[in-house]
């Protein structure tokens, strides 16, 4: 998910803020309601869950669910985003590409097949929504898949991150060397605009799912051995305002965990452009120019575009301190017009989109692998 905020799309939600001032925030929990913010000036505002989702995603509102973001910091800097001078220690990224020869053998394994059964799969649930049946029905398949894709190296460890609600996240793990950690992420829930609506979030974000998904699959059957510790993360609760990745990212934070590099992929499979999108906001200046070098020498020229405040999951790394970028597959004014809706559907994906998608996040990680 990501879309600019439109004037008029918040004007129209403009009375919940007044309705629904962000003070009592223990009686409004004892309501049920959940703390939104759509920019770094608001204050915040008591929402429903189902209106999280019919009030604002499903007109294209950006926001964060903050009611349980407690610590001070990253409480500054979703309310500042200066955090490239508050992150924690990141590394100096290198200004060339160096591993091109390694990152090409393990491209050539990567295929489509594996990518388009997974996302037949993933759009055959009625939705992928965070708090239904469904979405809970959605992360089980997943995580059994995730550990089927990364048998066969038994060093790959595959766990079940738990949130409030019953959509476990997931994530994959290759010891490295070092405990340095680069990471891989998409998240995999969905949404049709409504809590009960069909959902089958083929672009959004099923392709950036089997992106993933792909790519730790060609790394676990070379057994490759990572120098940095390699992380592919699949993320529940993004359209409901980034619940799963600010969860995992707060639990690293707490956890004094070091990050060399996070790359978050939202959507992999709508391009008219032809090329993959380095998107510049809320995220790490340095890295976002390595990344692109990545993109450029791998797959050709790439797109740039803005995207707002809490677009997608890089922005949960981000405001915990971390180095994250973000790729996507068009920049927002040519995207995929199906999203949020019954019509982000199977057929509307582009494999030749994905498989760039493919390409690129197997040479980051090769590339990431040998930052210091």
């Amino acid at each position: 998910m990501r879309f600019q905020k439109s004037l008029a799309a918040l004007l129209s939600v403009a009375s919940l803020a007044t309705a629904i001032p962000a003070a009592e925030p223990q009686d409004q929990n004892k309501a049920g309601l959940r703390l939104i913010k759509t920019s770094e000036a608001d204050p915040g505002v008591w929402v429903s869950e189902e209106d999280k989702i019919s009030k604002y995603r499903a007109k294209n509102i950006n926001f964060i669910d903050v009611t349980d973001i407690k610590d001070p910091e990253t409480l500054r800097r979703l309310n500042k985003f200066d955090a490239d001078t508050a992150r924690v220690a990141a590394p100096v990224y290198p200004t060339t590409i160096t591993h091109q020869t390694e990152a090409n053998g393990l491209i050539s394994r990567a295929t489509t097949s594996g990518p388009q059964t997974w996302l037949r799969t993933l759009t055959d649930f009625y939705n992928r929504y965070y708090r239904s049946s469904y979405g809970t029905q959605s992360s089980t398949w997943l995580f059994n898949q995730v550990k089927s894709v990364a048998s066969s190296n038994p060093a790959i460890v595959v766990t079940q991150f738990s949130h409030s609600y019953s959509q476990p996240s997931i994530i994959a793990r290759i010891p490295g060397s070092s405990s340095k950690l680069v990471v891989v992420g998409a998240h995999f829930d969905s949404t049709g605009g409504s809590a009960t609506a069909r959902g089958p979030g083929a672009d959004d974000n099923g392709s950036g799912v089997v992106v993933i998904m792909e790519a730790l699959r060609v790394l676990a059957s070379s057994r490759f051995a990572p120098r940095n510790t390699m992380e592919f993360h699949f993320y529940s609760g993004e359209e409901g305002g980034l619940l799963g990745s600010a969860d995992i990212w707060r639990n690293y934070k707490a956890a004094g965990k070091t990050v060399q590099a996070f790359v978050n992929t939202d959507m992999a499979g709508y391009s008219p452009s032809g090329k993959i999108s380095v998107y510049n906001d809320y995220a790490d200046t340095s890295l976002t120019a390595y990344v692109r070098r990545i993109v450029s020498a791998y797959v050709g020229s790439s797109t740039s575009d803005t995207c707002g405040y809490g677009c997608s999951d890089h922005a949960s790394a981000y405001s915990n301190g971390f180095p994250a970028a973000y790729v996507c597959d068009e920049p927002d004014r040519t995207s995929s017009p199906y999203i949020h809706s019954p019509n982000d559907s199977y057929n509307t994906v582009s494999f030749t989109t994905v498989l760039r998608h493919i390409k690129f996040t197997i040479a980051f990680l090769v590339e990431a692998n040998y930052l210091a």
